[in-house]
């Protein structure tokens, strides 16, 4: 297991995420608000904002949160704001290299915190293009082991048009290519079959094994200090840490 999957395992086994209610709510309204402004504010028109809100509701975000955020996406009433995504590139001590996604509707102060942030963690914040090139965007849907039969799963979601299903403790994921993700996530949608969530990720060509527990440590910091931003929706790296050495860490 590797890149951006061993992180989202580093931090369930780490709970150095443990994002408090407000921040990740935060983070979903943004997502909400950003596909409302670009696809309109009818869910029922605009896949992006439909996923969106599954993934809003997943985590019990109050309808109230919601419909503010769909608002502010729309441009109605007071509300109304405009987020800009933007991918920022980087390196993690080591070599590892780091994708930032971020929402933001202050493009200098984004950038300033995070080169901040890079530097901090003994990192650097790089150009355009300066590691997205090892990775690959993709699709990726979650769906929990309750929820149906592997077997079942994967003929579906091959059907629907998808790369690959793996599965760990918790959940079965999906991939897809990134121009098939809401075509997917629809078709399992009409088989009755419930996602936990979908949206795009980056999957990396190669992985950069680290095996000092320093150097280690301060990948893992420089990732959750970029994550605990509040401009930040997501991070990805090509980082492949074992078990044995992740068990080591403080948490």
């Amino acid at each position: 297991m590797a890149g951006h999957s061993k992180w989202s395992k580093v931090k369930r086994l780490k709970g150095a995420l443990d994002v408090k209610r407000g921040a990740l709510f935060s983070k979903l309204a943004k997502e909400i608000t950003i596909a409302a402004k670009m696809g309109g504010g009818d869910p029922g028109g605009n896949v992006r904002l439909r996923s969106a809100i599954l993934s809003a509701r997943a985590q019990s975000m109050p309808n109230d949160n919601v419909e503010r955020a769909i608002k502010r996406g729309t441009g109605e009433g007071a509300d109304a704001q405009h987020f800009h995504e933007i991918i920022y590139e980087g390196y993690a001590p080591g070599g590892v290299a780091v994708i930032v996604d971020a929402a933001t509707d202050n493009k200098n102060r984004t950038a300033a915190e995070l080169r901040r942030i890079f530097s901090k963690n003994n990192g650097n914040l790089g150009t355009s293009g300066s590691v997205s090139y090892m990775f690959h965007k993709k699709g990726r849907i979650a769906v929990s082991r309750g929820v149906t039969g592997e077997e079942r799963l994967l003929e579906l979601a091959l059907e629907a048009g998808a790369e690959e299903l793996t599965s760990d403790e918790e959940e079965y994921v999906i991939t897809t290519s990134h121009d098939q993700l809401y075509a997917v996530a629809e078709a399992l949608k009409h088989a009755g079959v419930t996602t936990s969530g979908q949206k795009f990720t980056f999957i990396p060509d190669t992985t950069v094994p680290v095996v000092d527990e320093a150097t280690a440590l301060q990948v893992l910091r420089l990732c959750e200090s970029l994550e605990d931003d509040d401009d930040v929706q997501n991070v990805y790296s090509n980082l492949d840490i074992s078990d044995e050495l992740l068990a080591k860490l403080p948490a």
